[in-house]
């Protein structure tokens, strides 16, 4: 098993930031078509129509989002930055060597569109169930 790190810099604030991942309506803005939550449990729907109920392990306010994402522990990290922003973490672990290619490219797109997102108020997504990211595109 391998754990994928990944660092961003963001210009948002820790609390926006945090929103934007505990919020279903934050997560829908940047990760998945849907994410809506109910007791405990993040059902997300992508655009190529595969869906996961991934359970929240633990939320500390503007600080801490870990879950369960498809067999990996799924950890974001966010410290305020001297800048005034968010230095976020995002923690994958126990990722088979198998998937490691694919979901640490997987991490980025999500990443930077998050960065699009709350720093920029622009979503990278095509939103197109016929142009995703199992036909090769990363705006998927």
């Amino acid at each position: 098993m391998k754990t994928i790190i990944w660092k961003l810099n963001l210009k948002s604030s820790p609390k926006t930031v945090f929103d934007l991942l505990n919020k279903a309506e934050g997560r829908s803005k940047f990760w998945s078509e849907k994410a809506s939550e109910t007791n405990g449990f993040i059902h997300f729907i992508f655009p190529n129509g595969l869906t996961y109920n991934s359970q929240i392990i633990k939320v500390i306010p503007d600080r801490e989002f870990h879950l369960d994402y498809f067999g990996s522990l799924v950890k974001f990290q966010l410290d305020p930055s001297e800048e005034g922003g968010t230095n976020l973490t995002l923690i994958s672990e126990n990722v088979t060597e198998s998937d490691f290619s694919e979901v640490n490219a997987g991490w980025v797109s999500v990443l930077m569109n998050l960065k699009a997102v709350v720093d920029f108020q622009c979503d990278l997504r095509n939103h197109d169930s016929k142009k995703t990211w199992d036909q090769g595109y990363a705006d998927n």
